[in-house]
Parts: structure tokens; sequence; C-alpha cells
């Protein structure tokens, strides 16, 4: 309802099969040698990586080394009394890797996430319970094999004996009881700190998901917990739809250690150890798409530098993954970050539904785009723009069937001629509801019909819009393009604050727009900063 700047259409995926469909992607990759082993130790050589050690004592040699730890670095599982040292969903720690990171300067933060209960499908009634169907198509511009949302998800709620049985229980709370030391994520607390956070609400939604098409598992979402184990079945069984609920495996808290992201470039590699990069919750970010995308930015950005390119970086004008590291790089966080469309400056740019306009170009310049899907982007682009085109020069009047047409919307009458684009920007109607007063109308290929017709509707509607955020990106992008020296020293500009000098000595900002948004360097810093630079340049 609040258009599609903040449209977030989901699909539900099953993260087993996808696990299967990668590992088997990965084993039948040429060239690509998998080796699965425990890294205990990290290797530098002349401030650059020079490989890995493994628990077995074996050394592997490399010039780039990703560090995607997730949550199983120094790892320890908690619920209720009870904690033990483990990865997520039992898999083995990382139990060394945090000292041998520290004796090579790297700085370690800890911090806390949870993860829900899961209950037996056939044990959950559903006639009870809201069901929600997934987003078809959720990703319009995919290719056509990608997939649909096969099962649906269904919600419940909390209610005030739900939060009777956690408010009285609360002094077996790890969370309240001082066990837990690390820092949870403030934006998916668990359902305890919920409940004593919000203590005005009546109720929390949960939503109920399928783990995938081939278990019976279900993700209870919203109801993160560290409670112990008998509590958590109580809470489960107060709730609409769960009386009789079978938990097939318990909510648990876990901690674990991660590094302070502040040490990373915009490109993911730490700044004082050349070829090592870090990626996912080990940057302090949350888990799943958060995660993925920094697997992405830094696998691309390790593989560019042993080809002697140029990294890959996305500002924060060209994606939300921009946003993410651009924040994860200048500003201190002391909570895993996670991602929201509130964080982005021009989220009317970074919508959806025109990802593949903003990215398709820089995955195919980096090679992990088709030809044939670069050129369906090329294509559908010239479209989009011809039919803009002709809509703007489309003209109707004011014939009957038009004026017919106007008030079947609840649309005002037209006193002279109008062009169709000019319709189609008013909110009630749009590129169908004209269709039948629009005589020039071409027949799109039906493979790109709906995305040309989306992008054409939201391109008229929002144009003054989208016209003025254009605007403010290129006041953006000129502080983008006003490059810091690597080697600048700050202690040599006078009239900056001591503050400042502090912060842009930690941070190494690349630029003056990232030096501007560092906590700490004010607009006049920034003044003094871009004024020291001019006269250098001169």
């Amino acid at each position: 309802s609040k258009g599609p700047a903040v449209h977030s259409l989901r699909m539900q995926a099953d993260r087993v099969r996808y696990r299967n469909y990668m590992k088997k992607t990965l084993e039948n990759t040429p060239n690509l040698t998998l080796v699965q082993a425990e890294v205990v130790e990290v290797l530098v050589e002349n401030g650059a990586v020079s490989g890995v050690r493994t628990a077995f004592g074996m050394t592997y040699r490399a010039k780039a080394v990703i560090i995607a730890t997730g949550t199983s670095l120094g790892g320890r599982v908690i619920v209720g009394e009870h904690a033990y040292s483990s990865g997520p969903d039992n898999t083995l720690p990382a139990t060394r890797l945090t000292a041998a990171l520290r004796d090579i300067g790297v700085s370690i933060v800890r911090f806390k996430t949870g993860t829900p209960p899961r209950v037996h499908s056939d044990s959950i009634d559903y006639s009870v319970l809201e069901r929600q169907e997934g987003d078809e198509p959720a990703f319009l511009f995919a290719s056509d094999d990608y997939g649909t949302n096969l099962l649906p998800c269904y919600v419940t709620y909390t209610n005030p004996e739900t939060h009777r049985i956690i408010r009285e229980n609360l002094h077996r709370s790890p969370l309240f009881g001082g066990m837990i030391k690390g820092v949870g994520p403030r934006y998916c607390p668990s359902i305890e700190d919920k409940v004593v956070r919000f203590a005005d609400k009546d109720r929390h939604q949960i939503f109920i998901e399928p783990m995938g098409l081939d278990t019976k598992e279900m993700y209870l979402q919203g109801l993160s917990s560290s409670l112990p184990e008998d509590v958590q079945r109580d809470i489960v069984h107060s709730m609409k739809g769960l009386e009789n609920a079978v938990i097939m495996r318990t909510a648990y808290a876990i901690e674990y250690d991660c590094s302070d992201p502040t040490q990373l470039r915009p490109t993911l590699e730490f700044r004082d150890i050349g070829g090592l990069y870090g990626a996912g919750q080990f940057n302090g970010s949350s888990g799943y798409e958060e995660a993925a995308a920094q697997g992405l930015i830094a696998g691309i950005n390790a593989a560019r530098k042993l080809q002697g390119k140029e990294s890959l970086v996305l500002d924060r004008s060209e994606a939300y993954i921009g946003v993410l590291i651009d924040d994860l790089v200048t500003k201190e966080s002391h909570e895993p970050y996670r991602m929201m469309t509130s964080r982005a400056e021009y989220r009317l740019l970074l919508r959806q539904d025109n990802a593949d306009q903003r990215l398709t170009e820089k995955g195919y310049e980096v090679g992990l785009i088709s030809q044939e899907r670069y050129d369906r982007l090329k294509e559908k682009e010239r479209l989009i723009e011809s039919e803009i085109e002709r809509l703007k020069n489309a003209y109707v009047g004011t014939s009957e069937k038009v004026q017919e047409l106007l008030e079947s919307y609840e649309s005002t009458p037209l006193n002279s001629g109008s062009s169709l684009a000019e319709l189609i920007r008013r909110p009630e109607l749009s590129y169908e509801a004209v269709t039948d007063i629009d005589v020039t109308r071409p027949e799109l290929p039906k493979d790109l019909a709906a995305e040309v017709i989306e992008q054409v509707d939201i391109s008229l509607k929002y144009d003054g819009y989208i016209q003025r955020q254009k605007r403010q990106v290129e006041q953006f992008k000129k502080m983008e393009n006003k490059k810091i020296p690597e080697d600048m020293d700050y202690d040599a500009v006078n009239s900056l604050r001591i503050e400042a000098v502090q912060k842009l000595k930690e941070y190494r900002p690349v630029s003056i727009g990232q030096a501007s948004r560092i906590s700490g360097v004010s607009p006049a810093d920034i003044s003094v900063l871009l004024v020291y630079l001019s006269g250098n340049h001169r």
C-alpha cells in the first residue's frame, strides 16, 4: 500500500535443496579443489595473507582468503541453564581460530543470535490459522525455471497466557540471568525480550513456515528463545493452532565471535592485511540475506584481486548491498546489523522490481551473467524506453468512450485532450486501465510483457520523485568521487578536530563521501578536508 519503494516480495525457499544444489554445482565446477577441514590459523607475511593452516597441521598457500565462519566461531549454544560449545544446528564449533585471528591483528567482538523451535507439521491445527500464500511471481525478471512458491505459510499470535508464562519464568532465562554475554540483534529479539520490552503489546505475530518440501519440520518465525525446554513447550502450546504441537527441535541462543567490520575496506578486504576478506555474519551482520550478499561481494573481489582487476564496490545509490557494506565499514555497530529499507536514502531507486536494470550490467562485467541474459535486459530496456515515449505522444480526446472509462475508475473527466502518459500518472489509473482507449498499443513480446508494463507504470507514476532522487544521487556521487589518498597524513591537516583526526586515521576512508558518514567527523571537518585536498592537488 505504500508504493514500490518499500515492496518486499517473498519467495519461500528450501534451504536443504539449495545447499544440495550448490554442493553439486561446486563439485562439478572445473579447476575447483574442495577440501573439508577445520582451519585454525590464517598465515600472514609482510602485511598480506599467505595461506591457512588446518587442525591437522596441513598448510595451504593462498594469495586470497575469505573468512565466512557464520556463528561457528567460538560458538556456544545456550538453552535454559545448559550451555555447550557448538556451531549452529549442532555442527562443530571453530574453537581455536579466534585467538589466531587476534594474533594477526583482527579485532574481535562477541555477538548473540537465536533460532526458534521447530514443530511437526502434522501436529498443527491449520483450520484456525491465517493462511499466507507467497508472492507470484516473487522475482519477475528471473529465468523461467527459477522456481515458484509451492507451500503456504501460516500466522498465529502470542496472547496474554503466553506472556504470563514468559514473565513467570524470566528468572530461568539465561538472557536476563547474565549467562548470555553476547549482544543480540535489536530488530529480531527473542520472544522473552519482546515481552519485556513491549509490555504494552497484547500479542506478537508468529509465522509458521515450512522448512522445505521434503521435511515435516515447521519453523516458528518470531519465537526465538533461550528459555528452558519445558517453558518453551508451554509457550508453544499456549498459542492458537499449536495446542498439541510436537516440538522436534528446541529453540536456542548461540553466542559467537566475529570481527569488527570497521577494519574492512568497502571491498570487504581487511585494510591492514592484504588478500584477507571477511564475509557474512563474521562481519557483524545478521544472517541469511545480509550474509549472502557479503559472500557474493567478497568472492567477486577476492577473485578480481588475483586477476589483477579493479574491485567491485556498489555504492549506496546502486544497491542495498552498497548500503549494507557502507554501514558496516563506516558506522560503529554494537549489535548484529540488519538491513532495512529505512536505512537507504535512495530507496525509491533501489526497488526490487528494477534490480535487474541496476545490477545486471555489473554482473555481466565481472563474468557472472550470461550473454543471453544480458541481451534480454538490453531488449527490455529498449522496449520500456520506446513504450514510455509512445505514451507521451499518444493523445486521446473527450470522446464518450474516454469519459466512460474515466468514470468507471472514478477519475476526473477530461475537459480537453490528454496524453496516455498523463492519464497513467493518475493514482487510480494504470497502463492496463487505459487499454481500451489506447489505439496504438503495440504487441509486446510475451516473455517480457509483464516486466515492461510494470516498469512503464512505475516510471510514469513516480517520474517526478525519481528525477528528484536522481539529482540527489548526482550530488552524492560528487562526494564519492573525491578520493582520499591511502597514505593521507591527517595530522598534517590544520583545523581538523582531534576526534576527527583519530576517527579518520582509524577508518582510513577511501573518499570524502565515506569520510562524511563516519561518526565523529563533522561537516566542518569535511570542509577542512576538501580545502586541504584541493590545495594539495593544485
